[in-house]
């Protein structure tokens, strides 16, 4: 038998074992970046912070309880979310005209469910490379905002640990784990889970970019709430 906790009034059903984000996926969508069902959470970006029973909690690392009172879709929690996005637009070389990846992007589609106008912040204009040393695939560093869903999905996945994080603060970034640090000395291949997973622009197939015209892309009819709503409906139901 399930037990139940209540996200902004709503009485949602969960199994023992789950996180709140797990137990909310297919009715209540909480912003995220950095949380993939098919990956050990990570709470690194901090957007889907909620209020349970009071105190600030990541809804993908911490366990769903029994007659638990989470607030989610609050005034002053979409605010806070609204700046953690402004801040990772500035952190990094973010300019969404000319991303390959627009449309496409769960940065760029979480700022629009947040109503995002601006960036608010000055720009860090950060110095970082471009690595399309690989046949087939390329890192643009300037995307990159440190999910590290590329490194679990390499270890946990691929059985491969390409990827890691190096570094704090502003000299945080992505390293490629091959003698020479280029990805065309690594063992990442195109087919690979780890090369796909990027919720941003860093990581491309390259020969691949506009298949899809701008305009008729993922978020440029959805927004990102129905789709993950729906996806979770979807795997639940399979």
């Amino acid at each position: 038998m399930s037990k139940t906790l209540s996200i902004d009034g709503q009485e949602i059903p969960f199994e023992d074992g789950q996180t709140i984000m797990q137990a909310a996926a297919a009715n209540v969508y909480i912003p995220h970046l950095c949380h993939h069902p098919e990956f050990t959470p990570h709470g690194s970006c901090k957007l889907c912070t909620v209020k349970v029973n009071g105190r600030n909690c990541s809804a993908c690392t911490f366990p769903a309880a029994e007659g638990q009172e989470v607030l989610n879709n609050t005034t002053d929690i979409n605010a806070d979310r609204k700046k953690i996005t402004q801040m990772l637009f500035v952190e990094g070389n973010h300019f969404c005209p000319s991303c390959e990846k627009t449309g496409n992007c769960q940065l760029q589609a979480v700022a629009y469910h947040l109503n995002m106008l601006d960036n608010h912040f000055p720009l860090f204009y950060p110095q970082r490379e471009l690595d399309a040393s690989h046949p087939d695939v390329l890192i643009d560093h300037n995307r990159c905002i440190f999910c590290t869903l590329c490194v679990r999905a390499s270890q946990e996945q691929d059985g491969k640990d390409v990827f890691a994080l190096s570094g704090r603060g502003i000299t945080k970034h992505l390293i490629v784990n091959a003698p020479s640090g280029k990805l065309k000395d690594s063992a990442l291949v195109a087919d690979d889970r780890a090369a796909h997973i990027c919720p941003t622009g860093a990581i491309l197939i390259k020969r691949t970019g506009y298949t899809i015209p701008i305009g008729q892309r993922l978020y440029d009819h959805h927004d990102i709430s129905d789709v993950s709503l729906a996806t979770a409906e979807t795997q639940h139901d399979q």
